[in-house]
């Protein structure tokens, strides 16, 4: 149909507390209107909290951005007009409901694309969390995720081990040989 070099990313608005059931209706559409090869992504971006509620640790999804949906797709007026006329969705993001493309660096800032290559960690591995709200713990590799670039981490937290989803540009690798000089 179209090629996915001219795809980029778009912002959708949505009414607070529809960002999930407007990604499930865009996925239903992709899938019935066979448009895999123009909608290519679909993101709401999420971080992980810790809470603590009755003396135990509670990790939990948030929002980062709530109401809004991210989507990259190759932009075309069909396009908008079958997103915006989604339940839920109130428009795009951009001058008088037009579609604006985010630039590079705004995908980069967001971490909407960013990827891993080389991991080359495995389960037992000692790492320290780079990025994040657990910016600084060091922890433990328990299970790796490959096709979602996620790492499940044992972090030590209030005197309680606790399992944490990292995304792999969230981690690095402690060094376990003794530097000496």
């Amino acid at each position: 149909m179209s090629e996915t070099n001219n795809a980029k990313w778009y912002i959708l608005h949505t009414y607070s507390g529809y960002e999930s059931l407007v990604k499930k209706s865009i996925e239903q559409m992709i899938e019935n209107g066979n448009l895999q090869d123009v909608i290519l992504d679909i993101k709401i971006p999420t971080e992980t909290l810790v809470e603590e509620r009755n003396g135990k640790l509670k990790a939990y999804e948030a929002k980062v951005m709530p109401c809004y949906v991210f989507i990259k797709l190759v932009y075309s007026s069909q396009l908008w007009f079958m997103l915006t006329n989604t339940r839920g969705v109130t428009g795009f993001v951009g001058p008088n409901g037009k579609a604006w493309p985010l630039e590079e660096d705004e995908v980069k800032r967001l971490r909407l694309e960013e990827r891993v290559v080389n991991f080359d960690m495995v389960v037992g591995d000692n790492v320290t969390v780079v990025s994040g709200p657990f910016e600084g713990l060091v922890g433990v590799i328990k299970s790796i995720d490959e096709a979602h670039q996620k790492a499940q981490i044992m972090l030590n937290m209030f005197g309680r081990e606790t399992a944490v989803d990292m995304d792999f540009v969230q981690i690095e690798k402690i060094n376990a040989t003794p530097v000496t000089e």
